[in-house]
């Protein structure tokens, strides 16, 4: 497998899916980095579409991992305080605009494997590579992304009340 052409092809959609999974473009570069190591480290081989199934679950597992890490860390920050004030800037909410904001919250609510699901979507799999990324038949794909779009609508319009 060529790393140039591969890295080229398969790098900027996964930092936008894990951007749009996390929210933080910096964690979005980590996991996309580590996902792309490990492909070439582990020697991955196959035709682009099988490694870009294989590459972006390895993302959204390294995500998880991190959101479990960060988790923990905030819980036991909250639990055993270190210093007093702020942990959370305010120039991050800056950055976003009022409708990233809204987006970002309806996708909260949503369920991960329906988050992960629309995300790969819109970066183009196929229903057949969605199905193999999530462990659900490729028959059932069509009708569990029509549910998670109406539950996003929703959630979308839950989120504009709250902001």
């Amino acid at each position: 497998m060529d790393f140039d052409a591969t890295f080229d092809e398969l790098y900027p959609p996964l930092v936008r899916y894990c951007q749009r999974m996390t929210g933080d473009a910096d964690a979005a570069e980590d996991a996309a980095q580590e996902a792309m190591v490990r492909l070439f480290t582990h020697r991955v081989d196959g035709p682009i579409p099988a490694v870009r199934v294989w590459l972006f679950k390895t993302a959204t597992h390294l995500l998880r991992d991190r959101y479990r890490v960060d988790e923990n860390r905030r819980r036991l920050l909250e639990e055993n305080p270190v210093t007093p004030g702020e942990t959370e800037g305010p120039e991050r909410r800056l950055e976003r605009s009022l409708d990233r904001e809204r987006a970002r919250e309806a996708l909260d609510r949503l369920p991960v494997r329906d988050r992960e699901m629309l995300l790969m979507r819109y970066e183009g799999f196929s229903y057949k590579e969605i199905a193999e990324a999530v462990a659900v038949a490729a028959t059932s794909v069509g009708t569990l992304l029509a549910r998670a779009e109406r539950r996003f609508m929703e959630a979308l319009q839950g989120a504009g009340e709250t902001v």
